[in-house]
């Protein structure tokens, strides 16, 4: 095997289309399963079963069949009956939604960390049900849960090569399509490979320099 210069510095501009495509995925994907999944959390804490139980059948349904499989759904399946997106708003909507599930349990688990001395020195203060949610018990459960969120953008970033099964060319992508056309596979798949350790490594300090920031 020989490694070939010339097809890394051809292969960089098509990296780069793929990096930044891979960036807003995971960007935006993050946003969405972090803020979708607080709301499934809150809607499971309603005291009614007509609210929790339609919430639980779909976050069990969307956490047990596989990510490509809900890709292929929204994307080919959906424009049957008249809803179609673009390939890669297609994308996020699927690993947002998909990870929903998963932050969901996280913050659940935050929320009942939260202990109940919290609870009862809100209500002895008189502070409205939403004043409480937003001033004493959120940022102490979001606080806690911190690291376990961070985790999940690492999943997230080693998901989004499954978008390019719709045709989106994030890195993996524009990596494949690369090595199709000029027949060399080692330089393009190689670049990826060290990027995606590279996103990941940084994604950790930047995950615990912001753990140390809240625990201080």
């Amino acid at each position: 095997m020989k490694w070939d210069w010339s097809a890394v510095s051809d292969f960089m501009p098509h990296f780069w289309d793929g990096l930044l495509v891979t960036l807003q995925i995971l960007v935006l994907g993050s946003l969405v399963s972090f803020g979708l999944g607080l709301v499934w959390a809150l809607l499971m804490r309603v005291p009614s079963r007509w609210v929790t139980w339609p919430v639980g059948v779909v976050t069990e349904f969307v956490r047990n069949t596989p990510l490509l499989v809900q890709l292929f759904f929204l994307y080919y399946v959906l424009p049957e009956g008249g809803i179609k997106f673009e390939a890669l708003t297609t994308g996020v909507i699927a690993i947002g939604l998909h990870y929903s599930t998963y932050t969901m349990q996280v913050y659940r688990a935050g929320i009942e960390g939260v202990p109940v001395g919290q609870w009862e020195a809100a209500t002895a203060l008189n502070l409205p049900l939403g004043r409480t949610w937003t001033a004493v018990i959120l940022p102490q459960a979001i606080r806690r849960v911190v690291p376990a969120l961070g985790n999940y953008v690492i999943s997230m970033l080693k998901d989004t090569p499954l978008l390019m099964a719709i045709t989106v060319l994030e890195m993996l992508g524009e990596a494949r399509l690369f090595s199709q056309e000029n027949f060399q596979f080692t330089e393009p798949l190689t670049v990826i490979g060290v990027a995606f350790i590279i996103i990941s490594y940084l994604a950790s300090l930047a995950l615990r320099a912001l753990e140390r920031r809240l625990v201080h």
